[in-house]
């Protein structure tokens, strides 16, 4: 299925089919009983989820959303669990993609960890672009997104971008006329 820029995929809380993300980005979002949305992850290419209903089935944890034009496969849930059941193998390769996913999330840690919010930033864009290098995080991440996803405020955010832009335009050198 195509699923386009802004379109849900599934909702909060809701039930169903596993997915696998052909092509595209989503986010995953989570409101919280506050009414605070929060940006928890960004799936790339490749990827099934949701990753917590893998081995067996749970309500999905947040709202995927398209932040691209997305091309994913729907994985009927009755048909997954009951392949897991029947065929060893596959718990092994649902093993490894787990394991994949505990190493991108261990990047995200080191982003997070960093001390200085420019280089937290920086290494967020280096990570985006390794997974869509055809257009900046900026373009598809609202200010307020970023900085819940590497835990800096959007002022911060907003200071570090117009920074990175300034040193942007400064690096180009003069424009002729």
């Amino acid at each position: 299925m195509i699923l386009h820029k802004s379109e849900t995929l599934f909702r909060q809380g809701e039930s169903g089919s596993l997915y696998r993300l052909r092509s595209g980005l989503l986010k995953i979002v989570r409101l919280h009983g506050d009414g605070n949305q929060v940006l928890v992850n960004v799936i790339v290419p490749g990827e099934i989820i949701p990753h917590h209903s893998l081995i067996s089935p749970n309500p999905y944890y947040g709202t995927a959303i398209a932040l691209t034009t997305c091309e994913v496969d729907m994985l009927s849930a009755p048909d997954w669990y009951g392949e897991l059941e029947s065929n060893p193998q596959r718990c092994r390769e649902i093993a490894l993609l787990l394991q994949d996913k505990l190493r991108m999330m261990q990047q995200r840690l080191d982003q997070l960890t960093e001390v200085a919010p420019a280089e937290k930033l920086r290494k967020l864009r280096a990570w985006f672009r390794s997974y869509y290098a055809s257009a900046d995080l900026i373009e598809l991440l609202t200010q307020d997104e970023i900085g819940q996803f590497i835990g800096l405020r959007r002022e911060t955010v907003n200071r570090l971008l117009k920074a990175h832009s300034a040193s942007e335009s400064r690096a180009a050198g003069p424009k002729n006329s």
